[in-house]
């Protein structure tokens, strides 16, 4: 090598007290990493996580604070959080591109959506971890942009070092990142540096004198020809050409070795040198650098597949779904062939997430979609649509014959239990079916009429399935009319509250009343709440309905006391969504002093499975309630998934027997366990307990025989106008000797 001339040394000596190169020659110290989130407990776990690896760590709770030490304090890297109160994450990556800040961004976010990710990357993230993430996948993130923020730190060095001197050139050439190398015109090696045994595992003295095709795999030659034979220089020269090598490595002393392959993104131009002699540039090799683009290459992969896939399920979603779907319609005009798609919405799912909560929920799919897989042909596509509902396409359909009996195979894989929690979890599917070309010749027309199909099964039962028929097409648009219409019958007076009484067995005295919402629909006659209440809780409507409903039993409570007919008390079910969502307790209260209403004479009914899902939050609302002096009662009682350590801790007065099980005694010597295990339970808590959907003598016999004698059915009274209520107080029916 030779000698340093007077002007190298005044190179080298420039480069060594500069600060580029004590931070890429020197030992670094511990890397400062800024966490900035505005939720204390994630900020917290992820600093616990971090300090034991010896990093240097401040956090910050929001982005206006992230911003002030990032102009006050250098930080090798931040974690960043996207959704922040005062400003989100994308505020500081911009300002940290404004202000030019030195520092790599990671993005811990909740936020599932490709935008965001693909947001993130294009204001220079390093990379996006979406919550909840692994351990070992933060580490390792945070781990690789600290090595690749190390590496962008060695390269400016060694980018500025190559302009000194050839010694320092050859010492930074076989210490850079990137794999450089010299070809001859006959395209094999004269040299390549050691980083081409870093990350292939060759040795230079393996490859010198090797042709290059014995790294480039078998698909990229014909790309390759043109990166390693280039004759052009300058900007023709070729640019970021991408190819995948043949990668070698040892493990361990047994001398096992593993051929995988990397991506490698190639610069090359061509070297050319004069001959005097025939006045002209003669071509003898060529030169290139190539870069390890490997993790960005899955980077990348990664977020086209969840562009195209579900996250939760990894099934396809809804976009790749459609493009499917529109593929296999071309074929099947082209090859004058059938496909079926079918709709498939699980039932009891609600109830499921409801119960016990959205993790659960999402276990469940998981789950459900394993059992789908196994049941699929070869060819068929099954995707998530979103929530729990799922879209499955059947191609080159021989007949509708098909579809039906994969239909069958779904219905049956999910007759199993589920085991969630250590309980054993029942669902089914409603599947609607829809056949080309006869149910319709587009993606949408064929969707549409496979979703009508499906609520065609949940309204005739669920758990099955049924093809697409024109006819179906007219419930479809009576229900969107009843939808329409019923979001205006607030508005139009066309709610009613009934009133079915509750008596003692006994004495035959009611002694209370359930309120029951009717809709005086203008063209359907009188409808029960089941009949349109579902539509109310999809659509939104439950809120202002129920506030109505408070308004409207207040009322006519202050118009029986006004007259001296008072019931004792009016009982009201609430839905899930108003005691969650609405500020009910304040309402009810305004309502009570706005006809004077005393609080006893109001009693909330709720469903067990409210308590069982957020039990401190019920206990919570439930007392604010009991301060008012409202009673609380546990309606449907049995049919969820109860939990007894909960039960005793609220404030509950009364417990509704379900009328399925009250339904179940048909004898009066009969053994019921489930009617008399809750009439125990009520006893012990010291409740009241009410039966519900008593019908006949002998199961009132029954009951009160066991110890209920507060019932409530069509053997005593049927749902009456508040009109008819007043009439019959005071009246008595005694039914039990």
């Amino acid at each position: 090598m030779s000698q340093l001339t007077s002007r190298d040394h005044m190179a080298m000596n420039a480069l060594l007290n500069s600060p580029s190169a004590a931070a890429g020659g020197e030992a670094r110290g511990k890397a400062r990493l800024l966490l900035v989130d505005d939720e204390p407990r994630l900020l917290h776990s992820l600093a616990g996580l971090l300090k034991e690896f010896n990093y240097d760590l401040a956090t910050a709770a929001g982005g206006n604070e992230a911003m002030a030490q990032l102009s006050a304090s250098h930080f090798d890297l931040v974690l960043l959080d996207l959704h922040m109160p005062d400003a989100g994450g994308n505020e500081v990556m911009d300002f940290i591109a404004a202000r030019r800040i030195d520092t790599n961004v990671i993005v811990v976010s909740g936020e599932t959506s490709i935008d965001a990710a693909i947001g993130a990357l294009k204001r220079g993230a390093y990379g996006y971890l979406r919550k909840p993430y692994k351990p070992e996948e933060l580490l390792n993130t945070v781990s690789n942009a600290l090595q690749k923020r190390a590496l962008e730190a060695d390269n400016r060095a060694i980018a500025w070092r190559l302009e000194c001197s050839e010694r320092l050139y050859r010492y930074l050439v076989d210490s850079s990142p990137d794999i450089i190398y010299t070809i001859d015109p006959d395209g094999c090696f004269t040299y390549v540096n050691d980083r081409a045994q870093q990350l292939l595992g060759f040795r230079r003295e393996e490859l010198i004198g090797q042709h290059y095709s014995v790294l480039v795999h078998d698909d990229d030659l014909e790309r390759a020809r043109y990166v390693f034979n280039e004759r052009r220089t300058g900007d023709r020269a070729s640019r970021n050409v991408e190819l995948r090598l043949k990668c070698r490595h040892m493990n361990d002393s047994k001398r096992v070795f593993q051929n995988t392959l990397l991506t490698i993104s190639f610069n090359s131009t061509a070297m050319y040198s004069f001959d005097a002699q025939q006045n002209r540039k003669e071509f003898f090799g060529t030169y290139g650098i190539a870069r390890d683009i490997t993790d960005r290459k899955q980077a990348e992969m990664q977020l086209s597949h969840q562009a195209y896939h579900d996250i939760l399920t990894d099934l396809p979603n809804r976009t790749l779904f459609r493009d499917r779907l529109d593929l296999a319609i071309i074929h099947a005009q082209r090859n004058k062939a059938g496909l079926a798609v079918m709709f498939v919405d699980l039932d009891h799912f609600k109830f499921v997430n409801d119960t016990l909560g959205h993790l659960k929920g999402d276990e469940l799919l998981q789950k459900v979609t394993a059992r789908f897989k196994e049941v699929l042909r070869r060819g068929d596509t099954l995707a998530r649509l979103g929530g729990d509902e799922f879209t499955l396409l059947l191609p080159d359909l021989r007949d509708r014959q098909d579809a039906a009996l994969v239909a069958d195979k779904f219905l049956r894989c999910l007759e199993q239990p589920f085991e969630l929690d250590r309980q054993e979890v029942h669902v089914s599917a409603s599947i609607g079916i829809a056949i080309y070309p006869e149910d319709g010749e587009t993606i949408d027309d064929l969707l549409r009429h496979a979703d009508i199909a499906m609520y065609q099964v949940k309204g005739a039962g669920k758990n099955g399935h049924s093809f697409y028929h024109s006819s179906m097409q007219e419930a479809s648009y009576q229900r969107i009319a009843l939808e329409h219409s019923l979001r205006h019958a607030i508005e139009r007076g066309e709610l009613e509250m009934y009133y079915q009484p509750q008596v003692d067995a006994r004495s035959g005295a009611i002694i209370g009343a359930e309120g029951l919402m009717r809709w005086n629909h203008p063209e359907r006659g009188l409808l029960t709440a089941g009949e349109f209440l579902p539509f109310a809780e999809e659509s939104g409507l439950m809120l202002p309905i129920s506030d109505w409903m408070i308004g409207a039993v207040c009322r006519d409570l202050h118009e029986w006391n006004a007259t001296g007919c008072e019931p004792a008390r009016i009982s009201i079910n609430l839905s899930p969504q108003y005691l969650e969502r609405g500020d009910f307790v304040r309402k009810l209260d305004q309502a009570l002093q706005h006809y004077d209403i005393d609080a006893s004479q109001i009693e909330v009914e709720i469903t067990e499975n409210i308590c069982i899902r957020n039990p401190e939050h019920a206990i919570e609302q439930l007392n604010q309630l009991c301060e008012l002096g409202v009673s609380v009662a546990i309606d449907d009682f049995g049919t969820g998934y109860s939990s007894l350590a909960y039960l005793h801790r609220f404030p509950i007065s009364t417990i509704k027997i379900d009328q399925s099980f009250i339904n179940e005694i048909q004898r009066d010597n009969g053994h019921y366990p489930v009617v008399l295990a809750v009439i125990s339970i009520a006893r012990g808590l010291d409740f009241n307990v009410i039966a519900e959907g008593v019908e006949t003598e002998c199961q009132s016999r029954y009951l009160a025989q066991a110890g209920c004698s507060m019932m409530q059915g069509y053997l005593f009274h049927k749902p009456m106008t508040r009109s008819e209520l007043a009439r019959t107080m005071g009246r008595k029916v005694p039914r039990v000797a």
